[in-house]
């Protein structure tokens, strides 16, 4: 019951036509096709709505189901489309392109912060990253500042595919200490940021993103807590 990460090659799109493949134990739906971002790498699932034979069904949340299936996860307790039944998809896109927006740049706040992250979270307003930091920056407003001129530059973000071998062979490429890139099936998606001479990040992740830095908008940076003896919290912020 594998689902099809629509969301993989076009995070913009925000409808699509997909069909029930079964319904799990726990009142989800898994389909053959899904919009809907599951749950991973520190970014949330997706929400939205499932619509057939005018009925509506709000999506809470979406989930990493067995054997590469994805979980859609009702809001509510409800009757649900029956298997077989072709369904249209809607994603709540202003949260899921707040959530491309934050994931963009804490990837640049990987550059501008260049130390190995020890953990990371994605929202709608804002993110962090934990960084293996012994010392707080001497400079957190200049730090803000560099982030921002990357944003400002407009740089593409686009992706390239490894086998999981090459990642092996190239383990400086991962920046997390704590997740993991997707493995397992042969390839991993690569984002770059930034082409040619002018390419300022590349690392592997299975997230959504936005095309271009610039949409990322104006970002504040947030605390900068002490996590542990060696580790930093480093939060950002959306500015609208």
């Amino acid at each position: 019951m594998t689902t099809e990460p629509l969301f993989r090659t076009d995070p913009y799109l925000a409808e699509a036509e997909a069909t029930v493949l079964a319904h799990t134990p726990e009142g989800g739906i898994v389909v053959d096709r899904s919009i809907f971002y599951p749950t991973g790498g520190g970014q949330p699932g997706d929400s939205g709505a499932v619509s057939w034979d005018g009925n509506r069904l709000a999506i809470a949340t979406a989930v990493k189901g067995e054997a590469g299936a994805i979980v859609l996860v009702p809001a509510e307790p409800a009757a649900l489309p029956p298997v077989g039944t072709k369904v249209s998809l809607a994603l709540d896109w202003e949260r899921r392109h707040r959530h491309m927006r934050v994931h963009t740049a804490l990837h640049l706040l990987s550059v501008v912060i260049p130390l190995p992250v020890t953990g990371g979270q994605i929202g709608a307003e804002k993110g962090r990253l934990d960084f293996d930091m012994p010392e707080p920056p001497a400079d957190p407003a200049a730090l803000e500042a560099e982030l921002n001129a990357l944003i400002d530059r407009d740089l593409p973000v686009t992706e390239d595919w490894i086998t999981d071998a090459e990642l092996e062979a190239n383990p400086g490429m991962v920046k997390t200490m704590s997740v993991k890139p997707p493995m397992g099936q042969g390839r991993v998606r690569l984002v770059r940021i930034g082409q040619g001479a002018d390419q300022v990040d590349l690392q592997p992740c299975g997230g959504t993103h936005v095309a271009r830095t610039g949409e990322i908008g104006a970002i504040r940076f947030g605390k900068v807590e002490k996590k542990g003896r060696q580790n930093r919290r480093v939060s950002i912020l959306l500015a609208d």
